[in-house]
């Protein structure tokens, strides 16, 4: 969304105007109002000349919309200007306001149309460049890059669309490069501060908006973005108490911003109210639709989450990275391979991309590629180089112990697992089911044991029973394999399982004789055994009771 607020709609300084003094009364003059960047009063001046015909004011309508338009009432501006369109008298740069108030007002399509019937001039060509843009239409938008003159209108609008193709560092120096000549344009200090914090680098935000701030310190946009970088540096509620400074003060600029301000507290308070707030403000701010997808994912409503996202043209990296993530929930809820395999390629586009490839979220974009793709070395390589940056965070430590995992690193993919604290991934089967062959690998099947222990009988409690059974027998941990494949024996009458148990039972007895289990376990070995009907059974008990005899051991 562009939001300058730096030049006027209306070409040219303001006409000076009446400097008459009714006797007794200071009346307040239209050009002071506008130097003070009072739209409130303007309008109202304005209007009360209207109704007194001797005093009208030259273009007083034109005025008007000027006014609505910095005010940020899009609506009254449109009216004032129509209806000047509509009188014989009606001056052709009209057109060009007219034009720039439906582009606020997202109507792309007429502000072409109005910014057309405008003759040629530095700011129908800046609102030609900007409907370029917005229309993806790159032989438009290079046409009108050409005819950019090396003035800073020119040069602010040409940022501007650096910004909002995510090419930040070059809208940076081109903010600077127009500072060092006008130290005065303190708004600038605003815009570098967007793209540092676009770039991640939140404290170096901080200190370039403090600048700002000095000067302006009611400012909705600037107090907007300290707010969002405290939610990065901090937590939400450092970022809401930075907005409730802005509530409170009920400036003349929070009309301007409301919606934004209520957007971002429903982020801050971690998705409360997001319902009741963001469906009204999808295609009004950006961020809502990505933000609302982001709530039903949370919400586990994938398929949701997919309707909302997936008619999404992506340009933005955020825009890739949040349909990658979709397509892979939903990929998963579905076994779809078809959804993994665009997830994939989101992932892997975003990752190589110059632009992200050496930023944070290209590097996870590169690992959730591999991910999906198991080459899990690869996986490994990404999120090392990111690590530090989540040492606390459930999310990447879940992926990354998963990772270490199945590259039979179990000791610290065990640690890793074990530092998660989040209840709904402790709760997740792939999280037990990784947790428990992390414990058997690293000869700890009692650990494994009590893991299905805690769990309600459900599907997932008897796959991760077969987990315990196999992996148990395979690294040679026959009891607890045994007491496995006895409870899968009762759920299932599967002659695999009491094969399974007759192999558990006689390793252990094997260990026994080899002094490398306790003679005690064979007293529940043989209970074991004689929970099965199984004819094999009699002869197996026979020997193990002819061998605990001869041994002395009471079974």
């Amino acid at each position: 969304m562009m939001l300058s607020r730096a030049k006027p709609a209306v070409g040219g300084t303001p006409p000076p105007g009446d400097r008459r003094r009714k006797k007794g009364k200071e009346v307040p003059q239209l050009e002071e109002l506008l130097a003070q960047r009072d739209f409130t009063g303007a309008i109202a001046l304005l209007e009360f000349k209207q109704h007194v015909a001797e005093e009208e004011e030259e273009d007083g309508s034109l005025w008007i919309g000027y006014c609505a338009f910095h005010l940020g009432d899009y609506k009254r501006a449109l009216e004032e200007y129509e209806a000047l369109t509509k009188q014989a008298t009606c001056k052709p740069e009209v057109w060009v306001n007219l034009a720039c108030t439906y582009f606020f007002l997202g109507m792309y399509t007429q502000a072409e149309q109005a910014a057309l019937k405008a003759p040629k001039s530095g700011l129908q060509n800046r609102l030609l460049f900007h409907l370029a843009h917005k229309f993806s239409d790159e032989k438009k938008l290079m046409s009108s890059h050409q005819n950019l003159q090396d003035v800073t209108e020119d040069q602010l609008s040409l940022a501007s669309i650096h910004y909002m193709r995510s090419h930040y560092q070059e809208a940076i120096d081109i903010y600077k490069r127009i500072l060092l000549d006008n130290r005065e344009y303190l708004a600038l200090n605003v815009y570098v501060a967007l793209c540092y914090y676009k770039l991640d680098y939140y404290d170096v935000s901080q200190e370039v908006l403090a600048v700002y701030l000095q000067q302006v310190p009611d400012s909705t946009i600037a107090l907007n973005l300290k707010a969002c970088n405290h939610f990065r540096l901090y937590n939400g509620k450092a970022a809401e108490a930075e907005l409730k400074n802005l509530t409170d003060s009920a400036s003349s600029s929070f009309e301007f911003g409301k919606e934004l301000i209520k957007h971002n507290l429903v982020v801050f308070r971690g998705g409360e109210g997001a319902l009741q707030v963001l469906p009204p403000l999808v295609d009004v701010i950006p961020e809502a639709r990505l933000n609302l997808v982001i709530y039903y994912l949370q919400q586990d409503d994938v398929q949701e989450a997919y309707n909302l996202i997936k008619d999404l043209e992506p340009t933005a990296p955020q825009e890739y990275i949040l349909k990658g993530v979709v397509n892979a929930a939903l990929g998963q809820e579905m076994g779809s391979r078809d959804h993994l395999k665009i997830a994939q390629q989101f992932f892997q586009l975003v990752g190589e991309s110059a632009s992200e490839c050496d930023t944070i979220p290209g590097r996870q974009c590169m690992s959730s590629c591999f991910f999906l793709l198991r080459q899990f070395p690869n996986v490994l390589i990404y999120l090392n180089s990111i690590k530090s940056y989540f040492y606390n965070n459930d999310t990447f430590n879940f992926n990354y112990a998963q990772a270490k995992a199945a590259m039979g690193n179990f000791s610290e993919a065990e640690e890793v697992f074990l530092l998660i604290q989040s209840e709904k991934i402790k709760s997740d089967f792939v999280y037990l089911s990784w947790l428990a062959r992390c414990y058997i690998m690293n000869k700890k099947p009692q650990l494994a044991w009590k893991l299905y222990l805690k769990m309600e009988t459900s599907g997932d409690s008897f796959n991760l029973l077969q987990l315990i059974a196999n992996d148990c027998y395979k690294m040679r941990q026959f009891y607890y394999s045994a007491k496995a494949f006895d409870i899968l024996e009762r759920l299932d009458n599967n002659p695999e399982y009491w094969e399974g148990k007759r192999g558990a039972c006689v390793g252990i007895f094997q260990m026994i004789l080899a002094g490398r289990e306790a003679k005690e376990t064979l007293r529940e070995v043989l209970h074991l055994l004689k929970s099965t009907g199984n004819s094999q059974v009699e002869y197996i008990v026979r020997v193990m009771k002819k061998w605990a005899k001869e041994n002395r051991v009471p079974v």
